[in-house]
């Protein structure tokens, strides 16, 4: 094994460690609006569940410089976000979202993806996107960087609505092999389910 202390490597050695590491990521897929009412939207791969009950999840969005990035800052000054999984059919599109904008531009406006409407939220949804969850913003926690800077905004959303298209919906289950997740890996590599198996939990 070799032996790796973290404190001797630079941000982008340790970030390719960690990346390289911890997989495959599941991606949300997150619109959020401005101030100026421009509907922001970006992919991001630190993303988890965090509660069932009530049901939370977590986005990390890291900062550049100690500067908040968009998507948590519109959360922040809103409140509200709309969090969509991202499938095999949406990748490719979401994946053009990524493009480093300015704050008064519309990533959507590079791409034929459609907003819709949300039931609970003001921050559209994407229409092509499977899942889709409207989203309050419960808490954010802003983490310091090792050069004291901000270093990231982790996000804590509150599910208010979900979305299911009715193909993946059986019997309050989601079939995942019909909505073909797509997870993140090192640089740019993406991964497709591929194959599952079941291992029964000891009592």
């Amino acid at each position: 094994m070799i032996s790796i202390d973290p404190n001797t490597q630079s941000e982008r050695d340790i970030y390719k460690l960690l990346i390289g590491s911890v997989v495959p990521r599941p991606v949300a897929f997150v619109t959020t609006l401005s101030a100026d009412g421009v509907l922001n939207a970006a992919p991001f791969s630190y993303f988890s569940i965090v509660s069932s009950n009530p049901p939370l999840l977590s986005v990390s969005v890291q900062r550049k410089n100690g500067v908040p990035k968009d998507t948590a800052r519109n959360a922040m000054q809103s409140g509200e976000l709309v969090i969509h999984i991202v499938d095999e059919d949406t990748v490719a599109a979401v994946n053009e979202t990524a493009a480093n904008l300015p704050p008064d531009e519309s990533e959507l406006d590079r791409t034929r993806l459609t907003p819709v409407v949300s039931d609970v939220v003001k921050v559209p949804g994407v229409l092509e996107s499977k899942i889709r969850m409207e989203c309050v913003l419960e808490q954010v926690v802003t983490l310091d960087g090792a050069d004291q800077l901000p270093a990231a905004d982790l996000l804590i959303a509150r599910v208010v609505r979900f979305h299911v298209s009715e193909e993946l919906y059986e019997h309050g289950r989601i079939d995942a092999s019909k909505l073909k997740p797509v997870s993140r890996m090192a640089g740019n590599i993406y991964s497709t389910l591929g194959e599952m198996f079941t291992i029964e939990r000891p009592v």
